[in-house]
């Protein structure tokens, strides 16, 4: 039986302050859950319902943390979510460890992408073209954001990031910068095929002046209509499309 104090800890976990006191923070529906289960996240708290247990009880005898066999309305108030029918699990946060970026290896940088969907979303683009590293700059949306991680679909298991002063760590990785910009080279007319860094800027003012001088090569995706812009996760799969499709 799981306890009204456990279910008060779950709940604050939504909130960043509390996920960063704690050191720890949740996820929930039985795809995430299970990828979590799957990976070298530490698990503290499992809650699962009799289907989930019916579908993953292999998965759930490897689980080390405390579990609970509870209903769908301990998940939903316990989680985010108005109905869960599969699992909720809680883990501990991962050090915030900065690491360099390979010769040849490609990796992302957000600079100021603040909405918890954009940023999910560029994690699952980002695990479909095989880019393990992600760098993020400190006015980023929270990784472990709930909404983040729902719209990651499981691949926030499968990269790496950090969070950090881009300023100071893009010069010292001395690899190419590719940046975004409107005015920037056709995509379409360019062989890329060595590694780098992809730099993608803030939903609505794109790429900071402070970043803008470290681009090494700036690129465009051509419009051929009238929109006025692209969403920035849109983007950064019609970008890292270009530079797989090359490689």
């Amino acid at each position: 039986m799981i306890s009204k104090n456990t279910v008060k800890f779950i709940k604050s976990l939504q909130q960043k302050k509390f996920r960063k006191q704690e050191n720890a923070f949740f996820v929930e529906g039985s795809k995430n859950v299970t990828e979590l289960l799957l990976s070298d996240f530490e698990v503290t708290h499992l809650l699962y319902t009799d289907k989930y247990f019916e579908e993953q009880q292999k998965l759930i005898d490897t689980c080390k943390g405390e579990c609970f066999q509870v209903t769908p309305k301990n998940l939903e108030a316990a989680g985010s979510f108005k109905t869960n029918d599969g699992s909720l699990a809680v883990a501990k946060l991962k050090d915030n460890s900065p690491f360099d970026i390979e010769k040849g290896e490609l990796a992302i940088a957000l600079d100021d992408v603040r909405d918890p969907g954009n940023l999910g979303t560029i994690i699952r683009i980002a695990d479909w073209y095989g880019i393990k590293k992600l760098i993020f700059s400190k006015e980023t949306a929270d990784f472990y954001n709930p909404k983040v991680l729902n719209s990651s679909m499981g691949s926030f298991t499968r990269v790496s990031f950090f969070y950090t002063e881009l300023k100071d760590y893009l010069p010292q990785q001395q690899l190419p910068v590719y940046g975004a910009f409107l005015e920037g080279d056709n995509i379409h007319s360019k062989t890329i095929t060595e590694g780098g860094i992809i730099l993608m800027g803030n939903e609505s003012k794109g790429i900071s002046d402070v970043l803008a001088p470290l681009v090494t090569q700036k690129l465009t995706i051509p419009r051929f209509g009238h929109a006025e812009s692209l969403n920035v996760a849109i983007a950064t799969a019609v970008i890292c499309d270009n530079f797989k499709r090359n490689s």
